[in-house]
């Protein structure tokens, strides 16, 4: 069977020195989550923070919006043009994923809100309860995967189904018909590059969040669940005869 063709819209690019030269990019951990799949995929990246966009949504087969520290609340150089595609993707019901900043973007875009989370910085391992399963999420279970935000989905788009919520972040993931499937978490991180980033940020976060967020590390994590439920979902949505 010929491989998937997945878009991967990068919305962030870490230039520090500790961190960036240290780790992948947002877009190769993705690639490397993806890569522990059976099928893989082709992929081709977009950097979208450099306003690269597809030039026809139907060059690749799914698209995927990756996570970013920039604000969804803030306007960008590429925001208008990120929220159009998102637009252009819902309407030609082209099969679009979402996490933390792309999770968030794709709620404002289709006309949503995001607020600052009351709790203020959310980081950890966090599980999402799944009330909500679509036929792509299988096998059915609720997933603990990494978290580190600040800002949330407050109101999702008319349309759209809440999948899932944790126990600080209500909308934790949603659906729009059988083409839009959405993640405030980041499964793309592993352990090391968490526990980086938290011993970075300790400051910012404060006492509190810094240790809840370091005692949580302990956790398992789900990623390569949500993985398999991407795959699925692409799948499903280029060869079932259940899309809606």
């Amino acid at each position: 069977m010929k491989k998937l063709k997945l878009g991967i819209l990068q919305v962030n690019h870490d230039k520090s020195e500790d961190i960036g030269d240290r780790f992948p990019d947002d877009a190769h951990r993705f690639r490397d989550l993806f890569d522990s799949l059976e099928s893989r995929f082709n992929y081709r990246i977009y950097m979208t923070i450099g306003n690269e966009l597809p030039e026809n949504i139907n060059d690749q087969d799914a698209y995927l919006i990756t996570g970013s520290p920039l604000s969804v609340r803030d306007h960008h150089s590429f925001s208008d043009g990120l929220y159009s595609f998102i637009r252009d993707c819902d309407l030609n019901k082209k099969p679009l994923i979402g996490s933390c900043f792309g999770h968030q973007a794709i709620a404002v875009a289709l006309g949503g809100s995001v607020t600052k989370s009351e709790i203020k910085w959310n980081v950890g391992v966090e599980e999402t309860k799944f009330e909500n399963f679509m036929p792509w999420m299988t096998p059915e279970k609720n997933l603990s995967l990494y978290v580190f935000h600040e800002d949330q989905v407050s109101l999702m788009p008319k349309g759209c189904k809440l999948l899932g919520s944790t126990q600080n972040c209500k909308i934790s993931s949603f659906s729009k018909g059988t083409h839009i499937f959405t993640t405030q978490a980041h499964p793309e991180f592993d352990y090391m590059f968490m526990k980086t980033i938290v011993e970075k940020y300790e400051e910012m976060l404060g006492p509190k969040i810094f240790k809840n967020a370091i005692d949580s590390l302990s956790n398992n994590v789900h990623g390569n669940t949500f993985s398999l439920w991407c795959e699925n979902f692409i799948k499903f949505n280029l060869f079932s005869k259940e899309r809606v």
